[in-house]
């Protein structure tokens, strides 16, 4: 599937296990959501990161690298017909990442590194960009301006909460507003938005689950366009963010009221 054919008017979905993992977790995830996609009619595109370079310590696992990652990507893309999103850290990977993503994705962290953002942009295709916790929402028209300078305006808008207080995030729903402003689709990264950053995510405590289902219809209601929720056939073995995965047994049931509601919204829009 190209993610040229993929209907941004409708609600869609950015999802997959936090870091590449064993083959087999990767598959299984791929069919289910693959399952899932032709069952409730939503576009998926299977999202996991071949390599996570903000680990808050070196001793935890970063993913199998860009080569190994990709190979394994590929693979997915071509079983399961998924288009495939994960992200880049630096500006080396841009090339090999382009040959086999349809959509790059730059982290929050590094939402305004010029080059990085710029040798992306440079290969045409979809950037999903996402909001860094350290500015506001508005100025996100920085970053998207450094990727149009390229002719690329094929551009994702990433929410995914402001740093506040300790170790928290929190989700500002003014930033739906603010960000559709742009004229580009704006996606709710709820599974992120729940960790307790500090707190090793093998730690039940690291995140906060409870509140998916609210922060999720909330951000429906609130007009965003796609949903960005890392899943895993097992949580709480998962090798990264393993307190906040969602299990992807329970994602189609998780899913049928936010398809509605988001219905309900964009006919409440027109």
């Amino acid at each position: 599937m190209d993610n040229k054919k993929i209907d941004w008017n409708s609600l869609f979905l950015l999802s997959g296990p936090c870091v590449i993992e064993e083959e087999s977790t990767m598959f299984r995830t791929a069919e289910a959501l693959k399952k899932i996609s032709e069952k409730l009619n939503i576009p998926v595109i299977f999202k996991s990161s071949f390599m996570k370079d903000n680990r808050s310590s070196v001793d935890y696992y970063a993913g199998p690298g860009l080569d190994e990652g990709l190979k394994l990507l590929q693979k997915i893309k071509l079983e399961f017909d998924l288009p495939i999103v994960s992200d880049i850290h630096f500006p080396s990977q841009v090339k090999a990442a382009g040959e086999v993503l349809d959509i790059i994705q730059i982290p929050a962290y590094l939402c305004m590194q010029t080059t990085l953002v710029v040798e992306a942009a440079k290969t045409g295709k979809t950037i999903n960009l996402k909001h860094g916790q350290f500015i506001s929402p508005k100025n996100m028209i920085k970053p998207i301006e450094k990727i149009e300078s390229t002719g690329n305006k094929d551009i994702l808008l990433t929410e995914r909460g402001y740093a506040f207080g300790y170790n928290d995030l929190i989700v500002d729903p003014r930033s739906f507003y603010d960000m559709a402003q742009t004229g580009y689709p704006v996606i709710f990264d709820i599974t992120h938005s729940i960790r307790k950053y500090g707190i090793p995510s093998s730690d039940p405590s690291g995140g906060l689950r409870e509140y998916l289902p609210t922060l999720a219809r909330a951000g429906v209601a609130a007009g965003i366009d796609g949903l960005f929720i890392e899943t895993h056939p097992d949580p709480q073995n998962a090798l990264c963010d393993a307190a906040s995965q969602l299990n992807i047994n329970d994602l189609e049931e998780f899913l049928k009221p936010l398809i509605e509601i988001h219905s309900l919204e964009k006919s409440y829009r027109k």
